[in-house]
């Protein structure tokens, strides 16, 4: 009774004091080395969660259809409390997605990588409502989204907005291959993760039943992976560990009939990295085993078999499987689709975005994250609005002074300018003018509109679009807060670059994604990381620093301590083979 009193206070006591937790530490040591994450977010004491605007509040209406990577960034950074926040998703946790193929195989809980969406916003000095139901249309000339409770009477309700953030996420994309919803694991959701788990133990217990052959046998073992991206590198890898390192021992009269195939339709697997990643990831894979295999395309799963076809010759082969997982790309949710349609965006495969996340053809909706894309302008749609705004005196030619002083605004404008100087090593665009006119000094340098259009011909061509990743959404969502934050000051007061188009300036510096770099993990305790700068490393110190990275970006101090503690579990006791 003793010891139980002493830790009702001392739990009592961080209840009381939350700055306390400050003290909490999480290590990752490697050579030598040291990574530790700082203090972590205050908690300030705000208004309750369901607490409902007052009748004739003045509060401007803010709803947010989604609780992932995007939308729980968006809340987390959100400050300014002259808003009404309204969040609106059927999934009522925040899940760290990154880990999800380590929860494939138990190396981390479920509960381990979420978080109650009430307890993110709780800490927040605003007043925030959260609803667990799914939007199923958005209307924007009305300004009202519908939504269905996720409860079992599925009761709807309609819900008014001042201003809207889509940060809905995205759906897996089966590219209408035949057969497989019916028969694939996807791996999007913890509720995937968890469903993998179960199968995995569940192809290794009916395989030790002493009624099968052997051929039956490999044809249960057989796990078949569908994409050579990150996340389906990442699981087959983490499902090698889990068989060689703790399923082996424990069922060793099938040890030797265990297959991974890997699926790829493209001529390597993990294209969006270093080519030297890719290189080492397929020798280590065939080193160990995994059936890897590019250029094959599926064409069709049954509940026995899936077909193949390679690409080059165009043969079809079949392979038996005893778990498929489906890891190809996104696609775009229904409910987007139809609101896409409402707003002249039919004919996209995504939902176009200006720089500033507001959805093309509205005025108070924005999108973010998966659900989205940044349509970037070209230079070129607006090269002679640019001249005219950099030819002060009216003159009809360009000089070096006047293209230097609206350089700041072109290239803030336009990111594609800075990213063509880069790769044509030019320090400003005046070397680029230059280069136009040949050997001319500097200072005499004269363009009139034509030259002017032929010297910034091709920057468009650098234009690419943001990846799917939660790194971007993260971003994003970060952003778009910052701008909620300090709307009103940016109305009175613009700080974005000049309207070339319009008079003055837009209100905010457009969104600008920051690459901070990217993992891949291998499997045995090895990981690629390809950091800014060109940067590669391969082997244990990346996997420390995955482990480091990844611990330092959970959302709050228990999922931090909770996935931590389960690698330290993991490497002692095994991972757990339970069926539960």
């Amino acid at each position: 009774m003793r010891n139980l009193s002493f830790y009702k206070r001392f739990s009592n006591t961080f209840g009381e004091y939350p700055s306390l937790s400050r003290f909490l530490v999480v290590f990752a040591v490697s050579g030598g080395g040291l990574v530790a994450y700082s203090e972590a977010n205050n908690i300030q004491t705000g208004a309750k969660i369901d607490d409902l605007p007052e009748a004739g509040s003045e509060k401007k209406r803010v709803v947010v259809l989604g609780t992932g990577w995007a939308g729980t960034s968006f809340l987390k950074n959100l400050k300014n409390p002259s808003y009404d926040i309204q969040v609106i998703s059927p999934r009522n946790y925040f899940a760290f997605t990154p880990l999800l193929p380590s929860v494939t195989v138990g190396t981390v809980e479920a509960r381990s990588v979420v978080e109650p969406i009430r307890n993110i916003v709780k800490k927040k000095n605003l007043n925030v409502n959260y609803w667990e139901a799914e939007c199923y249309r958005i209307d924007a000339k009305n300004k009202k989204v519908y939504c269905r409770s996720n409860q079992e009477d599925k009761e709807e309700f309609v819900v008014d907005y001042d201003y809207l953030v889509v940060a809905m996420g995205a759906r897996v994309n089966t590219f209408n291959t035949p057969g497989v919803e019916e028969n694939c694991h996807y791996l999007k959701e913890v509720e995937d993760a968890q469903k993998i788990r179960r199968t995995v133990i569940d192809c290794f217990e009916k395989a030790s039943l002493p009624t099968l052959s052997d051929d039956e046998r490999k044809k249960i073992l057989q796990f078949v992976v569908v994409g050579g991206g990150p996340t389906g590198v990442e699981f087959a890898a983490e499902l090698h560990d889990f068989v060689s390192e703790d399923l082996v021992k424990l069922y060793p009269s099938v040890k030797d009939l265990v297959k991974i195939t890997l699926l790829e339709a493209t001529d390597h697997i993990l294209n969006m990295f270093d080519k030297r990643i890719t290189t080492f990831a397929e020798a280590k894979f065939h080193r160990e085993g995994i059936d890897l295999r590019t250029g094959a395309m599926v064409v069709k799963v049954s509940d026995k078999e899936i077909s193949t076809k390679v690409i080059k010759t165009g043969e079809i082969s079949t392979i038996p499987y005893g778990m498929a997982v489906w890891s190809t790309g996104i696609a775009t949710r229904p409910v987007v689709m139809d609101f896409m349609k409402q707003i002249g965006q039919a004919n996209r495969r995504v939902l176009a975005t200006d720089e500033w996340l507001r959805v093309e053809g509205t005025n108070s909706i924005y999108a973010l994250g998966d659900c989205a894309t940044i349509n970037q302008r070209k230079v070129m749609e607006d090269i002679s609005a640019i001249f005219q705004k950099a030819d002060k005196d009216s003159s009809g030619t360009l000089t070096v002074k006047e293209f230097q002083e609206a350089l700041d605004d072109i290239c803030d404008r336009y990111p594609q300018v800075k990213l063509y100087l880069n790769n044509k090593q030019m320090s400003s665009l005046v070397d680029l003018l230059k280069e136009s006119k040949g050997d001319v000094a500097k200072e005499s340098i004269e363009l009139n509109v034509e030259e002017f259009k032929s010297a910034l011909s091709q920057v468009d061509s650098q234009m690419k679009n943001l990846p799917a990743t939660a790194q971007v959404a993260a971003q994003q969502g970060s952003y778009l807060a910052d701008c909620f934050n300090r709307m009103e000051e940016c109305t009175k007061k613009p700080e974005g670059p000049l309207r070339f188009r319009e008079s003055g300036r837009h209100r905010f510096r457009p969104f600008r994604y920051k690459h901070l770099g990217q993992f891949a993990p291998l499997g045995g305790e090895q990981t690629a990381a390809q950091l800014p700068g060109d940067w590669v490393s391969i082997g244990q110190s990346s996997q420390w620093l995955w482990y480091s990275v990844y611990a330092s970006k959970q959302v709050s101090w228990r999922t931090r301590s909770l996935v931590v503690s389960d690698w330290m579990r993991r490497f002692i006791f095994g991972r757990d083979s339970s069926q539960i």
